[in-house]
């Protein structure tokens, strides 16, 4: 992959022209007995995430990775309209609530209204890194919540950071005050285009920036790296609420109060590669630190399953780490990936309140330009029981893959939202081409409907 663009530029270069007509079968799909699934709408590009209005018309967004135009999409009487566009690449999430539409998309939170108007609310978000701001959703307290995703895979701007060359001096921000280790980190120059010069970045700093001594103590940022921000919904007041994610990507309240976090976990790349991490459920604690980047689902990175096969192991990043960090609520295979998800608020669905979360089932690894799955893991939906934090694989493909031109199941799944009909729709991204995992085929994104029988 091209080095010297943010990554979802590279991945605007590789679309491919070709247009196909995406295969589609739901009986490559498995759901339990007493259920069905079926194909709800399609032809679109990338769908990330999914709401109804109160007219039960579906709101999709698209995230633009293919296109470079993220949109907002409305979907009333069969018939698609574009409501919105223009806004960053990309789009991680879209809100309906009180006739607005919130959109979280790169840097920025916007209120786009029914009429196709658009108001940025919040702006200047840290999202020039790996990951971005996600999902807008509210609280209890009715000021609205998102998750705000980490610069880097592991708290150091390596090789693996194709977005150096467009932001030079970004790097991860801590959420409290917290005093370094003072490793610095070996690679090859990548701003040298030639010879063998040599870049040492520490953690905390940006590329090719050391860290001088043991035990510099780095300033707190309230739009920290892997935070919960809150704010009222018209933007204002914007606060920390909690840091110590890798990249929170959805958090939802349940009939409760409590709030709900998807994390998605390390990744085997960069100058400080975390194998073996997994995905994490987690309960919102206000004030609490949850552990990134030098714990893993409650556990020490420093562990000996978390070490690369052929890297160095990994070295706690902090001398002091601000908390001991909560264990997960559930956890998820390495690899899963895990996007948007809702609670189940239909009795005779299933059990009331059980969450149901899409696993998109793709990373990348420790090279740049390599992505990587597992049979069996990922491109499905998971069912969490709230009684104990058991997985249950509810929804997946019988060939235990993503869908291929040939194998007609799900692709990537990005979110699950029930409608105002108790039934359960998932969006499912583009299908990617055979050539290379970060190209997709336009127009064959999904949104898949499964109902009782």
């Amino acid at each position: 992959m091209n080095l010297s663009k943010p990554y979802w530029m590279d991945i605007l270069n590789m679309q491919q022209t070709l247009n196909i007509e995406r295969y589609v079968n739901p009986d490559d799909i498995a759901v339990p007995i007493g259920y069905q699934i079926e194909v709800f709408a399609q032809g679109i590009d990338t769908p990330i995430g999914i709401d109804f209005t109160e007219r039960g018309d579906l709101l999709i967004a698209d995230s633009g990775i293919l296109s470079g135009n993220p949109k907002v999409l409305l979907l009333s009487n069969g018939q698609f309209s574009t409501l919105a566009e223009g806004f960053n690449v990309p789009i991680t999430g879209i809100t309906y609530r009180n006739g607005s539409i919130y959109v979280a998309h790169r840097g920025v939170i916007s209120i786009v209204q029914l009429d196709g108007s658009i108001q940025n609310i919040i702006y200047g978000l840290p999202s020039q890194g790996d990951f971005s701001n996600n999902k807008v959703s509210f609280g209890p307290d009715e000021k609205m919540y998102f998750g705000q995703g980490t610069a880097t895979n592991s708290g150091v701007v390596g090789l693996d950071n194709e977005w150096v060359f467009e932001h030079h001096f970004f790097s991860d921000r801590p959420g409290s005050y917290v005093m370094l280790n003072g490793q610095n980190f070996e690679t090859q120059n990548m701003l040298i285009p030639v010879g063998t010069d040599i870049a040492y970045t520490g953690a905390f700093s940006a590329y090719a920036v050391a860290n001088l001594q043991r035990f510099e103590l780095i300033k707190r940022a309230i739009r920290a790296s892997g935070s919960i921000l809150r704010a009222n919904p018209d933007g204002t007041e914007l606060e920390q609420v909690t840091w110590g994610f890798r990249n929170p990507f959805n958090i939802q309240f349940d009939t409760f109060g409590r709030g709900f976090i998807s994390n998605q976990g390390y990744d085997n790349r960069g100058s400080r590669p975390i194998t073996n991490a997994p995905d994490e459920l987690h309960i919102l604690i206000p004030e609490t630190w949850y552990g990134w980047p030098d714990y893993s689902a409650g556990e020490l990175v420093t562990l000996p399953k978390y070490a690369p096969a052929n890297g160095p192991d990994p070295e706690l990043l902090f001398t002091n780490h601000p908390s001991v960090p909560p264990r997960p609520f559930a956890v998820f295979p390495p690899n899963s990936n895990i996007m948007g998800f809702d609670f189940n608020i239909n009795s005779s669905f299933g059990e009331l309140g059980d969450i149901y979360i899409a696993t998109f089932g793709i990373v990348r690894s420790n090279l740049p330009e390599v992505i990587t799955t597992r049979p069996g893991v990922g491109h499905s939906i998971i069912k969490v029981d709230m009684d104990n934090g058991q997985l249950f694989t509810f929804v997946y493909n019988k060939s235990g893959l993503a869908a291929t031109r040939e194998e007609g199941g799900l692709g990537r799944p990005t979110d699950v939202k029930f409608g105002p009909d108790g039934e359960m729709y998932i969006s499912d991204f583009s299908m990617t081409t055979e050539e290379d995992f970060y190209s997709y085929y336009p127009n064959t994104g999904v949104i898949w409907r499964v109902s009782r029988i």
